[in-house]
């Protein structure tokens, strides 16, 4: 049955998202909780590995929450279920565009699509950060400052800063990634040091 529920829950999460794997972030996440198959820091936790592996991003969560909830058949079922209404649409359209292409409400309705892709993709931002920056109960000014995730925070703006400073001179994105890796240990470790 677990089987069956991850196929059509991430059918209808493939089916009804348009603009990729992170306008597809707002509706697993609220699925994904709902049923209880994964916290929203296990989630976000993911949600950070899926960008360092390869493949497309929506493949890759559908896979780790399958895996997660079903196993290997489980996983094989979600990424059925995500990657089907894709293959699906991209297969009538193929057939339809040149009929309609130049059709007013076809392109009425893409133009409409992507300000709410946008949309999506910066509600799973604001999501996710939150989860990541704001702790669940408030601490005082001293101890915000010696948290982890005050040097999370840090790191984080300590990896943005070079992209940021970028327009001058280009860094290299394996650069940007190793500096990322090397500061995440460092960050991983920062526990031990405040205990």
């Amino acid at each position: 049955m677990i089987f069956l529920e991850l196929f059509l829950t991430f059918f209808k999460i493939g089916l009804f998202t348009f603009g990729g794997g992170y306008a597809m972030l707002p509706l697993i996440q609220s699925e994904v909780q709902l049923k209880g198959w994964m916290s929203q820091s296990e989630l976000v936790d993911f949600i950070a590995v899926s960008e360092s592996t390869p493949g497309p991003f929506a493949i890759n969560i559908a896979t780790y929450v399958g895996s997660q909830t079903g196993g290997i058949l489980g996983s094989v079922c979600a990424t059925l279920g995500v990657v089907m209404p894709s293959f699906i649409v991209i297969l009538i359209v193929a057939r339809c565009y040149e009929k309609f292409k130049e059709s007013r409400v076809v392109n009425g309705v893409l133009s409409g699509l992507r300000p709410a892709a946008i949309g999506l993709i910066g509600s799973a931002v604001l999501t996710a950060a939150a989860t990541v920056f704001i702790p669940a109960e408030p601490a005082p000014f001293l101890e915000v400052i010696t948290s982890y995730d005050f040097l999370c925070g840090a790191v984080i703006f300590a990896i943005c800063l070079p992209l940021i400073l970028n327009k001058k001179k280009k860094i290299h994105p394996i650069l940007v990634i190793a500096l990322a890796a090397a500061l995440g240990i460092i960050s991983g470790y920062a526990p031990l040091l405040f205990a």
